[in-house]
């Protein structure tokens, strides 16, 4: 089966953006309460995570040395729930990834696993902390506010969820989780307004980014006003988020799924699906088929989230680790979304399976589309029928006439090539992606 030549589409957004960072941070803290609630030699844990935070070591880094500024006494907490296999080492390693490490930050970074119970919530859930927040005289989060892939709700994904989840260790997810989605619209905030109640949580480095996965807005949320100001953020959030510019296709490639895209491996909100139990599907945009190349190398063969794709690849499938894939997938209990899909050897024949049970019979009509990655949406490649659709909005360009896809010799699509841009294309060399 031959597969359609395809044009590049650029998506050009007139949005906000956060020129200077560490201005930014250093503004947020400053116009704080933070240096008026502590005294002068006061602990600090700056709580941070494993996600793929745009400029988290410039937002990390400058928190902390304007803390010591305070004359506080600042150190990292890991604030990542299950993710790394649910182990001190496996939260180190991630956060090294993005450079949080003691060396390069100066101060302790702690990834212990222990906990301590606050007690109960209104719902009767037991809530557990973090143990070295807890022991701290302040707690600040560095928190991403966007919305969540398995769920709607006030709170989705933000400092809230970072309180009760990540900081919950192991057991505070898996208390929000054993309720499925409900656990997520209830226990969550139930569980958040204990930890606002009995911690020594005090302020929130909530960031938002905007459509090309750049830091849009830094501002602190003081914790008397976090369930009154998160919600409205998360709105915004939604309002800047990356978008597919078409409602329709019949097959969608990923070029990569992965942790640091979206905590579900591939972002529900992109993709129109969300695979649960109970929730329907938004549809919007309708995908007859999705076809998954790669799992990125920093989801430490994490790929909770493939069974949201209808074809992978036998080299995906096989750089799956066993333990973190089982762990973060029974935590989260959306087990029907880490179900593997159907794997072929290569790419080229991946792609042809998806194309061939599309329900698209005419391959002058097919509707194709190729990304990244569910993250980074301002440049994708597409089939004649979307490139000239008329119905494209107008902040999108068709850059050049439709080209082949680049293959190499095994049959697989040269990513780097594709996007050279791409979180992909800026790793290592060495290191595999699709080139």
């Amino acid at each position: 089966m031959s597969i359609p030549n395809v044009a590049r589409l650029t998506q050009r957004l007139d949005q906000p953006q956060v020129e200077d960072i560490p201005g930014a941070v250093r503004n947020a803290l400053r116009e704080s309460k933070l240096s008026a609630r502590l005294n002068p030699g006061a602990s600090v844990a700056l709580a941070v995570g494993s996600r793929g935070i745009a400029n988290l070591f410039s937002i990390t880094d400058t928190a902390l040395r304007e803390m010591e500024s305070m004359n506080f006494c600042p150190f990292v907490v890991a604030a990542m729930g299950s993710h790394g296999g649910a182990t001190a080492a496996g939260q180190r390693e991630l956060l090294a990834e993005y450079g949080i490490t003691a060396e390069r930050l100066r101060v302790p970074v702690k990834t212990d696993m222990d906990i301590v119970e606050l007690g109960v919530n209104s719902l009767g859930f037991p809530v557990y902390w973090d143990r070295n927040a807890s022991q701290a005289d302040a707690v600040v989060t560095v928190s991403r506010i966007k919305p969540h892939t398995d769920f709607r709700g006030q709170f989705e994904s933000g400092v809230l969820k970072m309180l009760v989840i990540g900081l919950g260790k192991r057991e505070g997810p898996s208390m929000v989780h054993c309720l499925g989605v409900r656990g997520l619209q209830e226990i969550l905030p139930a569980s958040g307004r204990v930890i606002l109640d009995k911690t020594p949580f005090v302020l929130g480095l909530a960031i938002l980014e905007n459509a090309a996965e750049q830091t849009a807005s830094i501002q602190a949320i003081e914790r008397e006003d976090l369930l009154d100001v998160e919600p409205g953020l998360l709105q915004h959030s939604r309002d800047l988020m990356a978008r597919l510019p078409v409602n329709q296709l019949d097959v969608l490639v990923i070029g990569e799924m992965g942790k640091n895209y979206s905590g579900a491996g591939i972002d529900p909100n992109v993709i129109g699906r969300l695979m649960i139990v109970g929730q329907a599907d938004s549809n919007d945009p309708l995908v007859h088929r999705i076809a998954v190349l790669e799992l990125s190398p920093e989801s430490h063969g994490n790929a909770a989230g493939i069974g949201l794709a209808d074809f992978t690849t036998d080299r995906l499938v096989s750089s799956i680790e066993r333990e973190p894939f089982l762990t973060n997938s029974m935590v989260s209990t959306f087990v029907e979304r880490s179900k593997v899909p159907l794997a072929f050897p290569n790419d080229r024949q991946c792609i042809e399976a998806a194309i061939e049970t599309c329900w698209q019979p005419d391959l002058k009509q097919l509707r194709l589309l190729v990304i990244p990655n569910t993250l980074e949406l301002t440049e994708m490649w597409a089939s004649p029928p979307l490139a000239d659709d008329v119905a494209l909005p107008p902040y999108v360009s068709v850059d050049g006439p439709p080209r082949p896809l680049p293959w190499d010799e095994r049959g697989n699509l040269l990513q780097q090539q594709l996007f050279p841009e791409s979180a992909c294309a800026r790793r290592d060399a060495r290191q595999s992606c699709g080139d």
